[in-house]
């Protein structure tokens, strides 16, 4: 059976979730990866992260790169998935990304036919962990009704008009509040506008929103037709966040300027290392012969990395990244073609080394 180090790692992106992945990768598995980034790498001495400097734009040079390496985790913007995904096809080389957009994810599935190795997009925490942990309590019932779905990485102090600070990308951001979200109601898969269906959580004693947003389930409206009445997926925030942003996008028309938004955005809303995750999965349905509901929640924090501070947001989505690469690389998972999140089971990922992020789930 095969270990994550025994895989020749290519980590692209640089960012914060990049080198957070390529931190994780050192810390658990001991591996030593490729970290690639259009701009110039610093010098780090780090023996384990070997930097590269890659304009993915230029087909030759990620061509050379993927050459070198049997593993991709793609930690680019969701708008680079399918070219990195077709790449890596074309070479053999098996593709990890972390994208939220549909239509990325409809691409790569469409690369299946041609391609020798895995192709398994939307790793990370939503997609991806959620995902698992919803296939994991639908597998519970007998006959299941309702599976509600809700995650948010949000600040923990947010004191501005929006009542949000920027946690991760802007660009994913804009993404998953103006695209349609897949959604299954009454047996039926339906899409549904973003930020709609609000609703009120109070976990813990504290009050929190949550609205449609797209791309949370990822492949799992698919996976789950005929088995459930009603699956949902919804991003939790501080309650005013919404309005604030259904104002910006529809009242002011920015979602038809999205460039003009993201510079708003950018140039008015802070970005914020004190960061919080917060986790929430609802079903319920006959087991036994008895209605019954399940909850899992948790809230994970930030905390140390290899000596550097990293954010909750960080730390959750290379967990889920690197818990699925090790269970490919240990042969849990196919190792050819299309794989969806919901082919992870939850004990499995709670087993890898980045599972213990997550542990916090079963409480």
């Amino acid at each position: 059976m095969m270990k994550l180090t025994e895989q020749n790692i290519l980590i692209l992106g640089a960012g914060k979730i990049g080198s957070t992945i390529a931190d994780m990768a050192a810390e658990l598995h001991g591996a030593t990866v490729t970290l690639a980034d259009m701009r110039p790498p610093p010098a780090s001495g780090d023996a384990q992260i070997q930097p590269l400097q890659l304009d993915i734009q230029d087909d030759a040079a990620l061509a050379a790169a993927l050459q070198k390496h049997t593993l991709v985790i793609n930690a680019l913007p969701f708008f680079c998935a399918a070219r990195v995904a077709q790449a890596a096809a074309q070479q053999g080389v098996h593709y990890f990304d972390l994208t939220e957009d549909v239509a990325a994810m409809r691409t790569i599935q469409a690369l299946v036919p041609q391609a020798s190795s895995v192709l398994m997009p939307q790793c990370g925490l939503a997609p991806g962990l959620i995902g698992i942990l919803g296939g994991h309590l639908a597998q519970q019932f007998d006959e299941l009704y309702d599976l509600h779905l809700r995650v948010g990485a949000l600040t923990r102090h947010a004191t501005n008009a929006l009542r949000y600070h920027f946690t991760w990308s802007v660009d994913g951001v804009i993404n998953e509040y103006c695209k349609p979200c897949n959604t299954i109601a009454n047996g039926q898969q339906v899409t549904v506008p973003p930020l709609e269906n609000v609703e009120t959580l109070i976990l813990d004693g504290e009050s929190f929103e949550a609205f449609n947003t797209s791309g949370g389930l990822g492949t799992l409206c698919e996976t789950l037709q005929g088995r459930v009445r009603n699956l949902n997926y919804k991003t939790i925030r501080h309650p005013g966040h919404r309005d604030a942003m259904h104002l910006l996008l529809h009242g002011l028309r920015l979602i038809e300027r999205r460039d003009l938004l993201r510079e708003v955005l950018e140039g008015a809303v802070p970005h914020s290392r004190d960061d919080m995750v917060i986790i929430a999965a609802m079903a319920n349905g006959m087991r036994a012969g008895r209605l019954e509901q399940l909850t899992h929640t948790a809230r994970i924090f930030g905390g140390l990395l290899r000596g550097k501070q990293r954010t909750a947001i960080e730390l959750t989505t290379a967990a889920g990244m690197l818990g699925t690469v090790e269970l490919f690389a240990t042969g849990q998972l196919p190792q050819q073609g299309f794989v969806r999140q919901e082919q992870c089971t939850l004990p499995a990922l709670l087993a890898t080394r980045s599972g213990a992020y997550f542990q916090s789930l079963l409480s």
